[in-house]
């Protein structure tokens, strides 16, 4: 497989989309049967998630429903460190599991904000699954119940990780060439 360019940036290829879709389908099997009769309401974290949410749920096979919310932390290659609500949660969640379902967890501050403006709801429980994990970044205390992949501490690209809005739409996911 060769190298990609994303506006001004080369990646090569790290994960494909064969080993994605297999941790894909490892993490709904434990989902299926860790919230079973539960009817948990599945939080797509826009933009990144859309892609592994989309694939995720159509390998959940329990009583579910999924609702999308937008926040905002990068720019360009880094985390601002300041998360912005762009498009809120219009779903009623008191007293109902909730899975939030993030493309990539590293430092935690989207993770913190997020749980806390749900915990305000009064939901049952929150459960938390992403498809990629960064344990060297990750600073919080919020478990994180379902991980798909843990990855070292790299830029990444592909399967709805972005850079600068670009490069979501390749179905395997890509490693930033050290310059």
């Amino acid at each position: 497989m060769e190298n990609i360019t994303v506006k001004d940036k080369e990646f090569e290829i790290y994960i494909t989309s064969e080993k994605i879709q297999e941790a894909v389908r490892t993490l709904a099997a434990r989902i299926n049967e860790e919230l079973k009769g539960e009817n948990p309401l599945f939080i797509s974290v826009l933009n990144g998630s859309f892609i592994f949410a989309a694939d995720l749920l159509k390998k959940v096979s329990i009583d579910c429903g999924i609702s999308f919310i937008k926040l905002a932390s990068y720019q360009g290659t880094s985390s601002t460190g300041d998360v912005r609500t762009l498009v809120g949660l219009d779903e009623d969640i008191k007293d109902r599991t909730v899975v939030i379902v993030e493309d990539i967890v590293d430092t935690g501050n989207t993770i913190v904000n997020l749980v806390d403006q749900l915990n305000a709801m009064g939901p049952k429980q929150i459960k938390i699954a992403t498809l990629l994990f960064k344990p060297d970044s990750y600073t919080k205390d919020i478990t994180i119940d379902y991980k798909a992949l843990e990855v070292p501490n790299d830029f990444l690209v592909g399967y709805g990780l972005d850079y600068d809005g670009l490069g979501r739409n390749h179905e395997h996911i890509y490693s930033l060439v050290s310059s």
